[in-house]
């Protein structure tokens, strides 16, 4: 997925180089279209965000293919992006953090983060969980049941019967949100998850439940994510599509700025013969996608050649 990003980064970077420094928006007196306007019609023919071909054009541009890394996440290059000083950028993507739940060295989107000083997904450090507390209880009402269930003591339920206490917790977790979170905080007491692994309905359910989620997850991330179907499915399509608006883009640019130029008779039938391949090559593109005839023919092909 992050080599199909970075292929769609590429190909819309082509359509609109970055142009100085920080990469102009703007139109200038003789270009056709503002960068903005380029990058919402490609945006628009392949069926994604505006936002996001922005995304994939700033990442790529910041990320020479020669300086990518083969199994970091596009998010993770995204991130590391921000990262003002190439040389720092391209040293630090080989220095990954080590991540203590894996016991590897490696690249997450929360690693990258964590370098670049934005707040993390899935908080850690005592700090981290801080902030995260922080934020969560800006709400008064959420500040004031929290500091409810902070002040509570253990007292009261020490002195009441095991049995009892199952019964008062089955109870109260008959509500599926309630047994969901209270299931959730008892199996992240490693003693408590071991325990309750040993029981074979319960390992075979939670195996059952991963699974589900898995299933769910990418269906999830196709239905939000238009561009992964499109990525999976019609590569050829978005090149074609990207081939055109390049070639497009570049004429918007490069033929208002004849205005005042004086060609010789051959540079003008030289131009001539270039514009009859691309006409020629735009109607064989047109047949073919009518048709569904892709087949070169003799003349076509000596016609592209010049001959």
């Amino acid at each position: 997925m992050a080599r199909a990003q970075f292929a769609l980064g590429d190909k819309t970077l082509e359509i609109e180089p970055i142009r100085g420094h920080g990469g102009s928006t703007a139109r200038s007196e003789d270009e056709l279209f503002t960068v903005e306007e380029s990058l919402a019609l490609f945006a628009d023919d392949i069926g994604v965000a505006a936002s996001t071909v922005k995304d994939w054009r700033w990442t790529a541009s910041r990320w020479p293919a020669a300086k990518r890394q083969e199994g970091v996440s596009f998010t993770s290059h995204r991130i590391l992006a921000s990262i003002s000083d190439d040389a720092e950028r391209w040293a630090q993507i080989l220095d990954p953090p080590f991540n203590p739940r894996t016991g590897a060295r490696r690249w997450s989107a929360d690693g990258a983060k964590r370098l670049v000083g934005h707040r993390v997904d899935r908080p850690t450090t005592v700090e981290e969980k801080v902030q995260v507390v922080t934020d969560l209880t800006r709400d008064e009402e959420v500040a004031r049941q929290a500091a409810v269930d902070l002040l509570r003591r253990p007292r009261v339920a020490s002195e009441v019967a095991p049995a009892e206490r199952v019964r008062v917790v089955e109870e109260l977790a008959r509500d599926e949100e309630v047994a969901e979170q209270v299931t959730r905080h008892m199996l992240h007491r490693p003693a408590v998850a071991r325990q309750v692994m040993r029981d074979d309905t319960a390992r075979l359910l939670v195996n059952r439940a991963q699974f589900d989620n898995s299933e769910a997850t990418q269906e999830t991330v196709r239905e939000r994510t238009p561009a992964v179907r499109k990525v999976e499915h019609t590569m050829e399509y978005l090149d074609l599509v990207g081939s055109c608006h390049s070639f497009v883009a570049s004429l918007g640019r490069l033929v208002p700025r004849m205005r005042g130029q004086e060609f010789t008779e051959d540079e003008r039938e030289t131009i001539r013969r270039s514009v009859a391949k691309v006409r020629a090559a735009a109607d064989w593109l047109e047949a073919a996608n009518d048709s569904g005839e892709f087949t070169l023919g003799e003349q076509l092909l000596q016609l592209l050649k010049g001959e």
